[in-house]
């Protein structure tokens, strides 16, 4: 396949216009101009935006369906709404839940595989190890301190897919945790309510991650600078939800001047409601009520409880309302993501060796086409 004439967004994070040829379902090469081969299927671009497809590394579920129900068919679900959405690999993220639970969800993603949907690049757990005091929309239930063999064992059940750890670095046994499993998986700093100075020591000892940015944390403040000012200084990677629910534009902009364009991940954190009408849902055993991009726990409406928005689409909300330059937009939900948990040799960019995902978009970010591995998966028009 030869996409022709696409503004490609480039290594360099800049779009030139040329050439992206796809062979075997992977990248073979990018230029001004390709040629082609007899009976190669050709697609003109037109001028188009051609883009990576995008990496979410913290999504919970879509249509209905939720990576915790711990079944195939709700994984198709999931995964064909978020390729259909220029969401071509994901990370199945977990709730607070017991051990047994969890360990049902490996063992489903331990053994899947998909078409056309995208595909899982990892298990994402969130929680049990996160502080009672910042829960969120975890269930305080199932709570339990930082256990690297339980850790091992979810993760043995999971055929190595665990690529992120959540937790919070205040909780007894976290350090030790995050030294013994740093060569294993990626450590994020999650549902806190850790110093400054707490954050930097588990960043020190292996953490290299900030679980969205804002939420769930202390705040920034001049005298207690807390996780967001430790994360930023030891050059984590920081998640960040750009709904315009979450998180305030000025904040998204900050984020952006604190943690540089390489470092901020954005993601959905999306809940099964994601691409349903307004209505009551469930996540990890509570009721959340959503209304519009806005989900919150039934039993307390100042909590948030994940989102209702794809990535793409908060990706488009951070170019067109919150002054975030496309190029630092694409770049946060295809190329980080992938490198922060490792994934980057094969999802994120428009490089040779790559897979061949692909989304073409207009001036306004309104999707055209989607290809997946040199396949298209959607055509509009």
């Amino acid at each position: 396949m030869i996409i022709r004439q696409a503004k490609v967004y480039s290594a360099d994070h800049k779009f030139r216009m040329g050439d992206i040829q796809i062979t075997d379902r992977r990248i073979s090469g990018t230029s001004e101009r390709i040629a082609a081969s007899d009976g190669e299927e050709i697609i003109e671009a037109d001028g188009l935006y051609a883009i990576p497809g995008l990496v979410d590394i913290h999504e919970h579920g879509a249509m209905g369906c939720d990576f915790c129900d711990a079944d195939h068919k709700a994984f198709d679900t999931i995964l064909e709404y978020e390729a259909r959405h220029g969401v071509l690999a994901v990370c199945a993220t977990t709730m607070t839940l017991p051990e047994e639970d969890l360990g049902k969800i490996a063992d489903a993603v331990a053994d899947y595989e998909t078409a056309s949907g995208a595909d899982i690049v990892g298990i994402n757990l969130e929680g049990p190890f996160v502080n009672g005091e910042k829960l969120g929309a975890q269930n305080p239930d199932y709570l339990a301190l930082p256990d690297a063999a339980m850790v091992r064992r979810i993760n043995k059940r999971a055929k190595g897919k665990v690529r992120l750890l959540d937790l919070a670095p205040e909780l007894e046994g976290a350090m030790a945790c995050i030294a013994e499993l740093k060569e294993e998986l990626v450590l994020s700093i999650a549902h806190t309510t850790c110093s400054y100075q707490t954050a930097m020591e588990a960043l020190a000892a292996g953490a290299s991650h900030v679980t969205h940015l804002y939420n769930a944390m202390p705040s920034l403040h001049h005298r207690e600078p807390g996780p967001i000012a430790a994360g930023a200084e030891a050059k984590a990677y920081a998640e960040l939800i750009c709904d315009g629910v979450h998180v305030h534009p000025a904040m998204v902009r900050l984020a952006f001047a604190l943690y540089g364009a390489e470092r901020i991940a954005m993601i959905s954190d999306s809940m099964r409601a994601c691409g349903l009408e307004d209505g009551i849902y469930d996540l990890g055993g509570q009721e959340v009520r959503v209304s519009g991009s806005r989900a919150e726990l039934v039993r307390d409406a100042n909590t948030i409880a994940g989102g209702v928005t794809s990535l793409f689409d908060c990706m488009k909300t951070a170019v067109q309302t919150m002054g975030i330059p496309l190029e630092m937009a694409v770049r946060a939900a295809s190329e980080n993501p992938a490198q922060s948990i490792g994934v980057e040799k094969d999802y994120g960019s428009i490089a040779p060796g790559r897979y061949g995902n692909i989304i073409l978009c207009d001036e306004e970010l309104a999707i055209q086409t989607i290809i997946k591995k040199g396949k298209v998966i959607v055509a509009k028009g």
